[in-house]
């Protein structure tokens, strides 16, 4: 089943299936472990909350290794914007598994 990921504002930045995360046009760019999020190449980036992927400060909890490319999934169409959910407190942290670095 695919669950799609927000930005803050309500636009779709992402979604996942399985343990793999996705860009919006299918490419692979990152994983989870529970609700600890990593970029494919094992890095930390933050916590999975819900449809939205924070910084809650919990320091780097370590790089779990590289995943492996689980190839391109594919674009899984546009859900539309959500709306904005507010200021949580926390910083959203999608872009972060888009750097450099996998």
């Amino acid at each position: 089943m695919t669950s799609y990921l927000y930005s803050q504002d309500g636009a779709p930045a992402g979604f996942y299936t399985g343990k793999f995360i996705y860009d919006m046009k299918g490419n692979p760019v990152g994983q989870i472990n529970g609700t600890h999020v990593h970029k494919l190449s094992g890095g930390y980036v933050g916590e999975l909350e819900g449809d939205m992927i924070f910084d809650k400060r919990m320091g780097n909890l370590g790089n779990i290794g590289h995943s492996g490319n689980p190839g391109n999934a594919g674009s899984p169409g546009n859900p539309g914007n959500r709306g904005n959910r507010g200021y949580t407190g926390y910083k959203e942290v999608f872009e972060d598994l888009l750097g450099a670095g996998d």
